[in-house]
This record gives structure tokens, sequence and C-alpha cells, in this order.
């Protein structure tokens, strides 16, 4: 599939990630979007005649080709709606970019991956909680997501650094640039173990309205959000109330009634939009991670004895994945979607599977 024609498609007004995954449903590709006739495009819903004349004129090829040779000089990796490596997680969110650009090595689709988020404007409280919440979460290999600001976002990279975690941090920006320019050094050590995710094409300011979009990536790239330290205004609540919109766990520190950058977490909890967590062990059990649920996988499906063939396959596949989406199922396991859905009932009826939030599938 051309990179070119990816990246073109992101460029067209009037043409939204809702709309482009019509545009690709309704076409097959990117490539072949550009290819469809006017008559055809203003039939798919949310495409008009105006929109349809900017796809088949091709008037965002040129900055599209920059943008390629960009992406190449600086070896920047690309993942398209459609990609195998893309998420499987934000593929499910309805809302999710039509291309990623990434620098730094990861698994997007790793067994466990969490946000990590707060305040600006963190205090000895919050710092305390940070510092001992990632040297905790060491043992269960996770990659967690944050965004890189002052504050908390830096907080959890730095533990992530200092405990050799895998962390991500999420731009409001092209990757030609850095915002805040003081976290370049931190950024840079990131990219050893981790690295930097951005929608936003290069040339692009690290703008307000960027990161209420680059927040729905944190929370839809994630199995849980985690807010640590947050006022009642802030970015830390909306990646919360974005994770909940896409049906992912919400927990948060509570704090002092009157503490200020306490109030977010505290009305959070009160309006029941995240769970109460005190640390390690409550998003152990919560999220499933507690090492006797651990230890009891393997052994437990070894007393199945009647699996058949596929029924293997799948277990072997999410044994090593530990969750996945259907479509990421049908993919690693080649299977047709029709025969997959009628096995994956199967299972769930036999308590071999468990269907989570957003329509991901893990071992009971």
């Amino acid at each position: 599939m051309s990179l070119l024609h990816q990246i073109a498609l992101t460029l067209i007004t009037g043409v939204g990630d809702v709309n482009a995954r019509s545009l690709i449903s309704y076409c097959g590709s990117a490539e072949e979007v550009f290819k469809c006739k006017p008559s055809s495009l203003i039939k798919i819903p949310g495409i008009g005649k105006i929109t349809a004349e900017s796809i088949i004129n091709h008037s965002t090829f040129n900055r599209a080709e920059k943008e390629m040779l960009f992406v190449e000089k600086y070896k920047i990796k690309t993942f398209f709606l459609t990609d195998a490596a893309y998420s499987s997680r934000l593929r499910n969110c309805e809302d999710a970019p039509l291309m990623l650009y990434f620098k730094g090595e990861t698994d997007f689709n790793s067994a466990r991956i969490i946000s990590v988020v707060g305040t600006r404007n963190a205090t000895e409280y919050g710092k305390e909680i940070c510092n001992q919440l990632i040297a905790d979460l060491q043992k269960h290999n996770p990659i967690i997501i944050s965004g890189l600001a002052y504050g908390i976002d830096s907080m959890v990279h730095k533990n992530c650094i200092k405990n050799n975690i895998r962390t991500i941090g999420v731009l409001g920006h092209g990757l030609d640039r850095l915002y805040p320019a003081l976290n370049r050094s931190l950024a840079e050590k990131m990219l050893e173990n981790g690295g930097l995710l951005t929608e936003f094409r290069s040339e692009t300011n690290p703008d307000r309205e960027n990161f209420p979009k680059r927040n729905r990536i944190i929370a839809g790239l994630s199995d849980a959000t985690i807010v640590v330290e947050a006022s009642i205004k802030g970015g830390a609540l909306i990646t919360a109330q974005l994770a909940n919109s896409y049906n992912r766990d919400v927990f948060a520190y509570p704090g002092r009634i009157d503490d200020e950058f306490s109030s977010g977490c505290n009305f959070l909890i009160k309006t029941n939009r995240a769970n109460l967590i005190n640390g390690i062990k409550d998003i152990e059990y919560l999220l499933g991670w507690t090492e006797l649920a651990i230890k009891q996988v393997k052994p437990q499906l070894s007393l199945l004895l009647n699996l058949n063939e596929d029924e293997q396959k799948i277990v072997d596949i999410l044994n090593e994945k530990g969750s996945l989406a259907v479509d990421d199922l049908a993919i690693q396991s080649r299977m047709v979607q029709s025969k997959l859905a009628v096995t994956i009932l199967g299972m769930e009826m036999r308590g071999i599977l468990i269907c989570l939030p957003g329509k991901l599938y893990k071992l009971a």
C-alpha cells in the first residue's frame, strides 16, 4: 500500500478520522480512494461534492511527498489504521487517528499497556505517588504512556527510565520539534526504550487545540488510565473522560478535600468515573494482574484436553499477546471472520475466553 496515498488522505480538508474510515471501508485502501470516481465518492456518508473534488484533484500530494521525505530522512515509523502493527486497542476507538508517526522502538500490541497522567503542577505528594507507582509496576513489564508535559507526565517518563520500563510520550505537535523544550534530553533517553508518538505531521506547532486530540491517543492506546494528581480543570481529566468513553478502566489516587491538585481525582472518584486506588495492589486486583492469576493461566488451560486445532491456535496467540481485538485475531490466526466468530463464541461459552470492553478478547 502506498505511503504517499496514506499521508495524502490525512491532509484532505473535510476528511477527518471518522470520514476516513468510511472512505477506506467503501474503497478498500487509501490508494483506491484516490482512484474512485466523484459520483461514487459523494454516495459515501459524510463525503460531499467539495470533499470529493479535493480527493480527485490530488491537491494534497505535494505536501504528502514532502512528508514522505521527512519520514525517510529521520527514519520515522508510520502506522496506518489498517496496518497489523497499528495499535489494536486504539483501532477500536471510533475516532482513532488515521496515521501515527513514531520515533523509537516498541510493540503497540504488547500485553500490558497503561497510561499514567496528572497535573503540570505536581506537589510532593504527587511526586511520591509517582515514584512508588512506577517502581511497583516494573515487575509487570508494561509499556507506560504519558504526555511528556511538565509535572506528573515528566515524572512518569523519568521514573520509567530509572526502572528500565518501556515508555512512550504522545506529542501534540510534529516530530521535527519538541514541547516543552526543556524535556529534550528526557525525550532522547526515551528513544532508547520506548519513543515518541504523534498523529501530527512535521511543521505542526504545539497549538492549544492539539492537546485534547493528543489525549485521546493516550487514553486509546491503553488498557487503563491512572490519574496520579489533577486539578478540576486540566488535560488529565480530559484523558480520563476519554478513557471512560472508550470503556477503559480509569483509576485515581484520592487527596485532601482542600487540595487544589487533588480536586480532579476526588471528583473522578466521587462521580464514579474512576476507581479509587491506594497503590499497586489495587491496580493488580482490578486489572487481574495478581501473581496468583498469572500463575494459574497456563495450568488451567493445560486441563482443557478437548481443544480443537482452531481453539488451540487462539489460545496460543492470546497466551503470547495477552489480549486482542477480533480483527487482529483473524489476522494472527489466518481464520476467516465467520469461522473465527463461531470459534470464539464456543470458547466464551466454555469459559476459555473473556470479552473485555472495547471488544478485546483474552484468556479467562
